[in-house]
């Protein structure tokens, strides 16, 4: 009998799927963690979530699908899971929903069935609190997409919120309310080890600052979007169960009142609510075509930490792929970059 670990928004949140997984369980084996392939835009300049049918070399396991190092993205898209199949010790499945709410419901249920468990929902950064008007939130849609889904199932869930504000998109001290009464957990060096191969080339920023932050990293961080803070608080893990974290977010319980039938359909009710498009890339500045993914290699390590300090305006660290863009490279340069500069960490530390 093995858990199911939902990792809820796509993207790097896998990473701290595993993280969350080596800390609630002592259980040795691999964790079976189910995942969007819903990436940032530089990864995926499809900016949408990827089905089965835009993948080669998929396996089936636990009733679903699964990535493994040989799987690739069809292009023009793209995708890091094949990387996170190979570098972290967990099993990754894909959720595809594009079919709607039911549908990727029953996808999650059929995994829960396989694993023989209950169904644990980690969230890195804390919207899947959202109460949908924060001022700077960017991207509710995902995470309750996902709330809604595991609530239809009737497996029973548990939501694990780590890393409280490091998404940057609602802040540590108002989902600490939203959290009263919840006693964390704080995962060990070794969780947060175990996630360090991937993090070393994945342009991840929630659950880079989250390993960070575990390892003993504090203060200002600046990422893509804005400047967070790593407290005492980061290193935790909160939990509570899947009712209480729907009566939070009222994008879920509007997508259960409705079930729309289609991916798009669910975007809309989404984007109705919050007012933030659902299925609509980042707005930020991708890097340019001109940026070779070895030019790392040739970067004046003094030259490029100025560059630095002066782009992170004050902050104590970057993460990888804010450095990365404030150097005019692509996010596959970041091996390299943590090579050129020295870094053996989730963060490149300025001061």
């Amino acid at each position: 009998m093995s858990d199911l670990y939902v990792a809820a928004g796509g993207g790097g949140d896998p990473i701290g799927a595993l993280i969350a997984a080596r800390t609630v369980t002592v259980d040795p084996a691999p964790p079976l963690i189910a995942t969007y392939a819903w990436e940032r835009p530089e990864v995926d300049p499809t900016a949408r979530p990827l089905g089965r049918r835009d993948f080669t070399g998929l396996t089936r396991e636990a009733g679903a699908t699964a990535f493994t190092p040989a799987t690739r993205a069809r292009p023009p898209a793209g995708s890091t899971m094949p990387g996170l199949a190979r570098d972290l010790p967990a099993r990754l499945l894909l959720l595809d929903p594009a079919r709607g709410l039911t549908s990727l419901s029953r996808q999650i249920e059929a995994m829960a069935e396989a694993a023989g468990g209950r169904i644990r929902v980690i969230d890195v950064g804390g919207d899947v609190l959202t109460h949908g008007d924060e001022p700077t939130l960017r991207s509710p849609f995902g995470d309750a997409l996902t709330l809604a889904a595991c609530r239809l199932t009737g497996v029973p869930t548990t939501v694990y919120v780590a890393g409280l504000g490091l998404d940057g998109e609602i802040d540590e001290q108002l989902l600490l309310e939203r959290l009263t009464g919840r006693h964390p957990l704080t995962p060990g060096p070794d969780a947060a080890s175990a996630a360090g191969p991937a993090l070393a080339w994945h342009p991840s920023e929630a659950s880079a600052l989250w390993a960070a932050a575990v390892h003993g990293a504090r203060g200002t961080v600046r990422t893509v979007h804005r400047t967070v803070r790593l407290t005492s608080v980061s290193p935790r893990l909160y939990h509570l169960p899947l009712r209480e974290a729907v009566d939070h977010n009222p994008v879920a319980r509007a997508l259960l009142d409705e079930r729309p039938a289609t991916l798009e359909a669910a975007a809309d009710l989404s984007h109705r609510l919050t007012g933030i498009p659902g299925l609509a890339p980042e707005c930020d500045r991708a890097p340019g075509d001109h940026a070779l993914a070895g030019s790392a290699a040739l970067l004046d390590q003094e030259q490029a930490m100025r560059t630095l300090r002066e782009a992170a305006d004050g902050a104590d660290h970057v993460t990888l792929r804010y450095a990365a863009r404030a150097l005019d490279l692509p996010w596959t340069a970041i091996p390299s970059l943590r090579e050129a500069l020295g870094g053996d960490t989730p963060l490149l530390r300025l001061t």
